[in-house]
């Protein structure tokens, strides 16, 4: 009955705190994952380790969620609480500022440490347009990895749901790397987040294009989407892409690998303006979230 409310309450604390400076959860969470990844990443089996490994990490934590969701007078303060640790909106901006800020300065060396921060690609060698590119991407699938799926989460399921989804996410970001120590090992983490990520990035991308250029969006996305490698970023940087009139995609150095990524959207390519807007229209879909779910909740309860 109280999910609408206590998103937005949520959504307010992220917007005036931000993430925790010291002792975020999520930092612990890493560590102990670190850890059991080092443990049991061994031997045979190692997909069927992965699952186990999955399961330890994120089942109990479930549990505790719920038991502390379903406390008499205060469960609606843990679920609060756990939501806005599981959310990451305001966290997104001040990562992505100071790319763009460092590319309106022409400071090219010190975008590239920045963007370096928050992708997985090389950055050394990036040019400008390359720079904003990636930090561009960044915001739109992270918007939907760190803000809307677990708001979509938390609202179908309450805050079990929002910290299955945020550990299970967590995981995919450690393990679920295609290479010779995660391609096993990983497995789990990956299908799984796939799965939990499929219904809540097609919202996104339906968000993107109903808060920006909604008919190049829907255009980008039911033609681009499909020849991305990922199943649920391709749909979401599509049509983010597509929303924001901006090019996106194309070639890209992962470990060392070129990858000939094809490319996203329609329009010029992207450049420093190019990364505020991506947080703005993330903002933009937030707050189109709260309105129809508040507008639901109040016609059902009030």
């Amino acid at each position: 009955m109280l999910s609408a409310p206590l998103m937005l309450g949520a959504v307010l604390l992220d917007h005036h705190l931000g993430e925790p400076k010291r002792w975020h959860p999520l930092v612990g969470f890493g560590r102990f994952a670190d850890h059991l990844e080092k443990t049991l990443n061994a031997g045979e089996q190692r997909r069927l380790r992965g699952v186990l490994a999955w399961a330890v990490a994120v089942l109990p934590l479930t549990l505790v969620a719920w038991t502390l969701a379903s406390l008499p007078m205060i469960g609606w303060v843990c679920s609060l609480l756990l939501l806005y640790l599981a959310i990451g909106l305001r966290s997104l901006a001040e990562h992505a500022r100071p790319i763009s800020e460092a590319l309106h300065n022409d400071d090219l060396a010190q975008a590239r440490l920045y963007v370096s921060y928050i992708v997985s690609r090389q950055t050394a060698e990036l040019d400008a347009p390359a720079v904003a590119c990636a930090a561009t991407e960044s915001v739109l699938e992270n918007g939907s990895d760190a803000v809307f799926a677990a708001l979509f989460w938390f609202a179908l399921l309450g805050a079990p749901g929002v910290v299955l989804y945020r550990l299970s996410n967590t995981l995919d970001a450690m393990w679920g790397y295609r290479n010779a120590r995660f391609g096993q090992f990983g497995w789990a983490a990956a299908r799984l987040d796939d799965v939990l990520n499929y219904l809540p990035a097609r919202l996104t991308a339906l968000t993107y294009a109903l808060c920006g250029r909604t008919r190049q969006a829907l255009h980008c996305w039911r033609r681009q989407a499909p020849s991305w490698d990922s199943p649920n970023a391709g749909p979401v940087m599509a049509a983010g892409a597509g929303a924001l009139n901006v090019r996106l995609g194309g070639p890209a150095v992962y470990h060392g690998e070129l990858h000939q990524r094809p490319v996203l959207g329609s329009g010029p390519v992207a450049e420093a303006t190019d990364i505020d807007r991506a947080v703005r229209l993330v903002r933009r879909g937030v707050l189109l979230w709260l309105l129809v779910l508040l507008a639901i909740w109040g016609l059902l309860y009030a």
